[in-house]
């Protein structure tokens, strides 16, 4: 099978600094595997995501040089490429998770998920499964009288191991590092792992790139995998880009947002401030996304998340 990466924004924002690190790396992986890049818009929420971001994070990106053969905007074989369209696959593979008895109806409020999930600073909790996974048949249809449930992933005691080609060997305990999360909501909307894995596996990805914070989501997404009988790809966990003061960047509060730096800055001068950043440059001096692609190399992207020094994108 041929090698394929792909870009996988949520248009709910702005692209920062955070994202276009992501993004270029991935970027840099697939070009030197040889490999083909897809364009796939992460647009479940239709409260949160949709134009003009969509548009934004088209026109970042071919500024940027960062191209793609596949996906948004390009067409393909294996579309459409928004996840809001694609909801009939996600409802096929809800099915078959439903045939082999590994999701359930759940009635927890969001702020009962958030609190079961979230231990406190030095505190290691088996997150497990929730109280709605152990209700008889009749607890169950009483409490749909009421209101529709969300259904969640009836998460085992199990081992899931793999590789990150940045943070190295893996080790999760689905049950006790995971535990059961959400597959689709209340409302119908489907939920990002169940999404991802299912768009993954059709369109044929074969290398994923994102950043640290979601390292644990690949071991939810390779059990998924294994229950809908996919192949998983090969996982890199790259570190993330920090503020000064150590805050994650974030769209919500518009961090150095590609907005603003396109009118300061020349595509090649964030392309070498990034790979000086990451490690793939001695210094942060302009560079293209093609002369980048030449010497690509692993063993050269740092582990450490990545503090954005004050002269990174000085002039």
């Amino acid at each position: 099978m041929a090698e394929k990466g792909r870009f996988a924004p949520s248009p709910s924002g702005r692209m920062h600094l955070g994202n276009l690190f992501s993004f270029l790396v991935a970027w840099l992986d697939a070009r030197s595997a040889g490999g083909r890049m897809v364009l796939r818009m992460e647009d479940l929420d239709p409260d949160r995501t949709g134009e003009p971001w969509t548009s934004h994070i088209v026109e970042d990106l071919r500024w940027l040089g960062l191209d793609w053969e596949e996906g948004y905007g390009v067409g393909g074989p294996d579309g459409p490429y928004a996840q809001r369209e694609r909801t009939a696959f996600y409802d096929a593979a809800f099915q078959r998770l439903q045939a082999a008895g590994v999701v359930y109806p759940c009635w927890c409020s969001r702020a009962q998920r958030l609190a079961a999930s979230a231990p406190h600073p030095g505190e290691e909790r088996d997150l497990g499964h929730c109280p709605c996974r152990d209700l008889s048949q009749v607890e169950r249809e009483d409490r749909a009288m009421v209101r529709a449930p969300a259904w969640k992933a009836a998460l085992p005691h199990e081992r899931v191991r793999f590789r990150d080609l940045v943070q190295g060997e893996q080790v999760f305990d689905l049950a006790r590092d995971c535990g059961d999360f959400v597959i689709r909501r209340a409302d119908g909307v489907y939920g990002y792992q169940l999404a991802v894995t299912v768009d993954d596996a059709l369109m044929g990805i074969t290398r994923v790139v994102r950043g640290r914070d979601l390292l644990d989501s690949a071991a939810r997404q390779i059990w998924l995998m294994g229950q809908l009988g996919f192949c998983p790809p090969v996982y890199a966990h790259v570190p993330l880009l920090l503020s000064p003061d150590g805050r994650r960047l974030s769209k919500r509060e518009r961090d150095l947002d590609l907005g603003v730096l396109r009118q300061s800055h020349r595509p090649e001068e964030l392309l070498g401030a990034l790979a000086w950043l990451a490690g793939l440059r001695k210094e942060p001096a302009p560079v293209t996304a093609e002369a980048l692609a030449r010497d690509f190399s692993w063993n050269r992207v740092t582990r450490a998340d990545l503090i954005l020094q004050a002269g990174a994108l000085a002039k």
